[in-house]
């Protein structure tokens, strides 16, 4: 089961069963996090198809490799210390495997994707051994200038023998939004194993299928997105390589995400729970295990596209001003799909100063400060992160004071009372 996408003819990433069925296509796209300068404003900017397909063998969902990891991760835009809310879920999961698991001093936790240093920050605050692995230098370094030992590495079967060598395993082994950027699932899947220590727990955090469905969110959709997983089709890809799923959490994160435990087969220490066969048996009854449920996604898409643009251009014909939130990737897959420029969005605000100054890929919409929406007023702000509304609508509190408005898209537009 090696990977084998590539040349004219399309295979599993996961099965090597020929790829032809397509679950989405969104056209042509920018590299979702390749934000321009100023000075690339003159330039050509490369654009990539964004058709996703559905293997229909084991219905993994899944883009076609069409730029090469080291293009999209070595130099990143995401610092993920710079949203609350993901720092809470941080702070929070890290207290809870301390208390379900034990660990201790005497316990080592790897992070795969580590960022920079959001998650491992509070397991070493308790004492406990922590080393992150992260691709990204920019995002490396700031986790070691917050005291995060950090390998910078791309993470798969060479890497987790390496660090066996040299005397590091897991206990417990961590990946929050990293299984769906890998490309070479196989492999990756095979370096857990091997870094896992006989009785250790590993967990991994991704956007669920069945949510991205039932919510028409498209715009999850992006090249640094290779797979995108039900529960059932996640369990056949870690079981194939000797890792059994024995519990499962549903979260609110991103939209709908899943939480996966994992230990060895071998390891029976840990009984399968009934949330498993639970989460299993929804995912049938909502039709996750035909093909036919897949064809159908295309057609909501095309829905949620024609009413975005149906109201920016109501809104604009009615002479009212618009602004974005945020400058996620997530946003760029939308605008670009929809063909939103600053026809229709003036700018859009972020508060990471590693965005601000800078462009959006593709539809070239300037990124600026929070403090832009009050020196302008806008009467509509678009959530771009509308994962995050709750949180950004409590920040921006001030825009309603001049009579502005907050709207999401996602998965129909609605503008937030």
């Amino acid at each position: 089961m090696e990977d084998l996408v590539s040349g004219p003819k399309l295979a599993c990433r996961f099965c090597g069963a020929p790829l032809s069925e397509v679950f989405v296509d969104l056209g042509a796209s920018p590299l979702a996090n390749s934000y321009l300068e100023p000075e690339d404003l003159r330039k050509a900017e490369a654009f990539y198809p964004l058709c996703v397909y559905v293997c229909g063998e084991c219905l993994l969902v899944q883009l076609p490799e069409e730029e090469r990891p080291e293009a999209i991760f070595s130099d990143y835009a995401y610092f993920s210390s710079y949203s609350d809310s993901w720092l809470l879920h941080a702070r929070t999961y890290a207290e809870a495997m301390i208390e379900r698991f034990g660990l201790g001093a005497g316990h080592q936790v790897i992070e795969i994707a580590s960022n920079d240093g959001y998650l491992l920050r509070w397991l070493k605050e308790r004492g406990v051994p922590v080393l992150g692995i992260e691709p990204a230098r920019n995002v490396a370094e700031a986790a070691e200038a917050a005291g995060i030992p950090t390998i910078v590495k791309f993470f798969g079967e060479a890497t987790a023998r390496e660090l066996v060598a040299e005397g590091k395993r897991a206990d417990l082994l961590v990946g929050n939004n990293v299984l769906a950027h890998v490309p070479g699932l196989n492999d990756f899947v095979k370096g857990l194993k091997i870094l896992l220590t006989p009785s250790g727990v590993l967990t991994m955090e991704f956007p669920h299928l069945l949510r991205l469905m039932a919510e028409d969110q498209f715009d999850t959709i992006y090249h640094e997105h290779y797979s995108y997983f039900s529960f059932a089709t996640v369990r056949k890809v870690f079981a194939a390589h000797g890792l059994t799923l024995f519990d499962v959490e549903e979260l609110p994160t991103h939209g709908g995400s899943l939480r996966i435990f994992a230990r060895h087969t071998e390891d029976a220490s840990k009984p399968v729970g009934e949330r498993v066969a639970d989460l299993l048996a929804r995912e049938e009854a909502a039709g996750l295990g035909e093909l036919e449920i897949y064809r159908s996604f295309g057609e909501r898409v095309q829905r949620v596209k024609w009413g975005l643009l149906r109201f920016l251009i109501e809104s604009k014909e009615a002479g009212k001003s618009i602004a974005g939130y945020g400058a996620p990737a997530k946003g760029n897959t939308l605008l670009n799909y929809c063909g939103v420029r600053t026809d229709f969005l003036d700018y859009t605000v972020d508060r990471s100063p590693h965005k601000q100054g800078r462009y959006l890929p593709g539809v070239r919409i300037p990124i600026h400060g929070p403090d832009r929406l009050r020196e302008t007023r806008p009467d509509y702000v678009l959530i771009l992160p509308w994962n995050l509304k709750e949180e950004i609508v409590e920040q921006m509190a001030d825009v309603r004071s001049w009579g502005g408005r907050f709207v999401v898209a996602i998965p129909e537009v609605e503008i937030l009372e």
